[in-house]
């Protein structure tokens, strides 16, 4: 698993770094991807995951290089969609915050479960998973605006908005559909991952 994981990741990386459009927002965009494979080299051996939440967070980490390399709005096949459709922005962007929902949604679900936090109660479980994604997402909005603070002009393409005076709302609002969303798909089948772990590791 982790060598088909890397054989995915290594490439996808690399063509992000070869020549992205602007690399100033490259290194925005992608330092979180840098983060989350450091934290997964360090818990790997002493807290493995499921299989389905390494390639959730894979997937998410390709969505993330992918904006980096273009910026957010202008990655060429959203461009082509925003054509196609009569749309007013490249909404790439939004894609990318459906997956801040949708891939931390089962990593907090993850940790509740495994580390007892949580127990007996899903409406309990699911509705501190949705505060911690919508958490998780204001702060993600938060140093959006720090950063633009920071740099100035030079942030814009990081930020994204491409003259969307409700962007920052609707990121939070795709975040908390994504998360919506991954409980009502991945549920059953995170659960029968998580027994089958549990039955290994006692075993």
């Amino acid at each position: 698993m982790k060598y088909l994981w890397l054989s995915i990741f290594i490439p996808v990386l690399i063509w992000s770094a070869a020549l992205p459009k602007d690399p100033f927002t490259w290194f925005l965009e992608v330092f979180p991807v840098f983060i989350g494979l450091v934290i997964l080299l360090l818990t790997y051996k002493k807290f493995p995951l499921t299989s389905l939440l390494y390639i959730l967070i894979l997937i998410h980490m390709i969505i993330l290089m992918v904006g980096g390399h273009y910026t957010y709005a202008e990655v060429p096949l959203f461009d082509w969609i925003k054509e196609l459709f009569d749309q007013d922005r490249n909404n790439y962007d939004k894609v990318g915050h459906f997956a801040q929902g949708f891939i931390p949604a089962i990593l907090a679900r993850e940790i509740l479960i495994r580390k007892h936090i949580v127990q007996g109660s899903k409406i309990w479980l699911n509705t501190i998973i949705l505060s911690i994604v919508l958490a998780f997402s204001a702060l993600y909005e938060l140093i959006e605006w720090w950063v633009a603070l920071a740099v100035g002009e030079d942030a814009e393409a990081f930020l994204g908005t491409q003259g969307y005076m409700w962007d920052t709302q609707s990121d939070m609002g795709y975040a908390l559909f994504g998360a919506v969303v991954a409980l009502i798909l991945l549920a059953k089948i995170h659960d029968k991952q998580l027994n089958l772990m549990m039955e290994y590791s006692r075993a």
